[in-house]
């Protein structure tokens, strides 16, 4: 990995290099080199998005073609590879993974993105920290958009360091530009999302991140509901949480 980052360092100084730019031959071999490179790191995000797909998809997060992952391509920020329409999480292949830039335009792919991509979309031109995208419906976090219930309880140390307060979206038509409107709102602050009466929604810098951040929103989910079952849960107190952020601020 520390060679293929040196190689494609040395590329862009060639080509920024102002006395080689005149020899022909050199920048022709350089620009191949970095097409390569950028073909090779496009491939791996393939990859990576498949993993991600298919861990989730194996505890439960997806039903029947449902949900949607992107992450942004690696050679340019306004491009992303998301996961295409009305195909399995868990049959996903690499060659099923689409290119589409931040109009929805396809560049690459035989099939078609998902129905979502129009909320991939708006979070992109919003967000530019914003690397990867997960949407999904896990039981436990779907039932409560479902009830109409936040995940905002300052309960857990993970839940508060990893996802901060989990806001619910009002209903939107899913597909729709009035889905990401809605989020709009909460865009800004948030990175973690209950969708009302749909799902759920994670962001991250990159795939690792918003995969983690849904994996522990179900957890999340599933842990406050069995406390409700037992009494209720128990609130950290101001000064447990003025403990925790000084430790993790």
């Amino acid at each position: 990995m520390e060679s293929f980052k040196n190689l494609e360092k040395i590329c862009q100084n060639v080509l920024s290099d102002s006395s080689l730019k005149d020899n022909a031959l050199i920048e022709l071999i350089t620009q191949s080199i970095c097409q390569a490179l950028n073909k090779e790191k496009e491939e791996n995000l393939k990859k990576n998005l498949l993993k991600f797909c298919h861990n989730l998809n194996n505890q439960g997060f997806f039903s029947g073609t449902s949900g949607n992952l992107s992450i942004r391509a690696s050679s340019n920020p306004n491009e992303i590879l998301i996961t295409p329409s009305a195909v399995n999480k868990g049959e996903l292949i690499l060659d099923d993974i689409i290119k589409v830039n931040l109009e929805g335009d396809k560049i690459q792919g035989h099939r078609e993105p998902t129905s979502e991509i129009k909320m991939h979309l708006w979070i992109y031109q919003k967000r530019e920290d914003i690397g990867a995208i997960v949407h999904a419906h896990p039981p436990f976090a779907t039932g409560f958009a479902a009830a109409g219930r936040s995940l905002d309880q300052e309960v857990l140390p993970e839940a508060i360091l990893v996802l901060g307060k989990v806001p619910l979206v009002e209903y939107a038509t899913p597909s729709t530009w009035e889905l990401p409107q809605n989020l709009d709102q909460y865009l800004k602050e948030h990175n973690s999302f209950l969708l009302a009466n749909h799902g759920a929604l994670t962001l991250g810098e990159n795939i690792e991140q918003a995969s983690h951040r849904m994996e522990t929103l179900e957890l999340f989910a599933k842990v406050i509901l069995i406390a409700r079952i037992l009494g209720g849960e128990k609130l950290l107190t101001k000064e447990q949480l003025d403990k925790l952020s000084k430790i993790h601020p």
